[in-house]
């Protein structure tokens, strides 16, 4: 049986933080921008309702009751929708990238 040893703390331990100065106004800014936020929304709402309405749509209309067929139609739906997030997040990233080399030109 094994035994669990406490290791106690002391207050030395705990690294001692600068206080802001009076003047001087914190960041409270989100970590993640909300346009960043919207489009992971966007995205997850897309990945629930376009492979769900592919699959009805295709059902009946396409297929006539396959619903094996369907099924591949949804399942490459979901994929073109994950494959448009990374395109959409790689294109974001690469116009930060240029936006902090013009303002470090400047």
């Amino acid at each position: 049986m094994a035994s669990r040893s406490v290791i106690s703390k002391d207050e030395t331990d705990v690294p001692d933080f600068p206080a802001p100065a009076a003047d001087e106004k914190s960041d409270i800014s989100p970590a993640v921008p909300a346009h960043v936020i919207y489009k992971l929304l966007g995205f997850t709402l897309a990945m629930v309702v376009c492979p769900l309405g592919a699959y009805f749509l295709t059902l009946d209309l396409l297929f006539r009751g396959n619903s094996t067929f369907a099924g591949a139609t949804a399942a490459i739906v979901a994929n073109v929708v994950l494959i448009g997030y990374i395109v959409v997040a790689f294109k974001e990233d690469q116009s930060e990238a240029r936006e902090r080399k013009e303002k470090k030109k400047l």
